[in-house]
């Protein structure tokens, strides 16, 4: 833009506007391009929201002040993307539809309760000698030689009753089969 800026109500003319993109705006959006690491979408945005400065402010762009008005935009640019980047850091970070289908859900403090309750009556219908076993190695984190020594039972008629107990879980808590494996 030249000296002889045309106002209307205060801002700058359209066809100036238009001017101007078109004398600056390759190499502020190459400016911009390098400060937004490649991103050419943020990089446009940027590119726009500094001629929208330029439009709101056409006092900064009277050319008898400096000799051309590229040294004013480039540091309206550069700020905007310092400003976006900032802000960027300063929020966490957005994730996608597809980061959502695959995480983990986890259940919350409820639904571990109830599961809890479930379990606990399902080893209520298992026979003694089956119900011991799983408490000794499932819930008390013995090892088969440990629960053998505790019983006085063979290692072996531990891991069988191990077995079984765990078969006639899975009939009692069939949704459930997942994790009695």
């Amino acid at each position: 833009m030249t000296a002889g800026t045309t106002l209307t109500n205060g801002t700058t003319a359209d066809h100036e506007l238009v001017a101007l993109q078109r004398e600056h705006g390759r190499p502020l959006f190459a400016l911009l391009l390098r400060l937004c690491d490649g991103d050419r979408q943020r990089a446009e945005d940027l590119v726009q929201e500094t001629l929208v400065r330029a439009w709101q402010h056409p006092e900064a762009l009277r050319a008898d002040a400096f000799d051309s008005v590229r040294p004013w935009l480039m540091t309206v640019g550069r700020r905007l993307a310092i400003d976006a980047r900032r802000a960027r850091q300063a929020r966490p970070p957005e994730v996608g539809d597809a980061v959502l289908e695959n995480a983990r859900v986890i259940a919350d403090h409820a639904e571990r309760a109830t599961a809890a309750l479930d379990v606990r009556e399902a080893v209520k219908t298992l026979t003694p000698e089956h119900r011991e076993v799983l408490v000794l190695v499932y819930f008390h984190g013995a090892s088969v030689a440990e629960a053998a020594e505790a019983l006085g039972i063979p290692a072996g008629t531990v891991k069988s009753r191990a077995y079984y107990a765990l078969r006639a879980l899975r009939r009692v808590l069939p949704g459930y089969a997942a994790d009695l494996r």
